[in-house]
C-alpha cells in the first residue's frame, strides 16, 4: 500500500474514532474527554494502534477496562463510518503527552524569571 494511503487511512479511522469515543456510554469513561493521538494501521488492515490521551479524574487503569469493554462497539462503530474492506482489530494505547505536556506547563509556571529593570538595560 502506498505511503499516502497509509497516512489517509490512518487519518480518517483518527477523525472517526474521535468522534466515536464522544458517544461511548460506559460509567468508567464518563467526564473524560478523549484525544486520539496518533494511529497506526498495518499495512493489511488487520490491526491498528490507536494512541490516545484523556483528561478526567478517572485512573488509567479505570479508563482501559472501560474501553476495552467497549472495543466491540467502538469497531462496529469504525465499520459503518468507513468504507474498508476489513475493520482492523483495534489495539489501544495509553499516550501520556496531554498529562506530561500539562505537568511542564505548571512546571514552568512555577519558575521565577526576575525582570529586567531600566539599570539593567542600561548601557555602560
Amino acid at each position: 500500500m502506498a505511503k499516502y494511503r497509509q497516512a489517509k487511512i490512518d487519518e480518517e479511522i483518527a477523525r472517526a474514532l474521535g468522534e466515536i469515543m464522544r458517544t461511548v456510554r460506559d460509567a468508567r469513561l464518563e467526564g473524560c474527554v478523549f484525544s486520539i493521538t496518533r494511529v497506526h494501521a498495518a499495512p493489511d488492515l488487520s490491526s491498528a494502534e490507536i494512541y490516545y490521551s484523556y483528561l478526567g479524574d478517572k485512573s488509567p487503569d479505570d479508563v482501559k477496562k472501560g474501553i476495552k469493554s467497549a472495543s466491540g462497539f467502538i469497531r462496529s462503530s469504525l465499520s459503518r463510518k468507513l468504507n474498508l474492506r476489513q475493520t482492523p482489530e483495534l489495539i489501544f494505547i495509553f499516550d501520556r503527552s496531554m498529562e506530561n505536556g500539562a505537568r511542564i506547563f505548571e512546571l514552568l509556571k512555577q519558575v521565577n524569571i526576575p525582570e529586567e529593570t531600566e539599570e539593567d538595560t542600561e548601557e555602560i
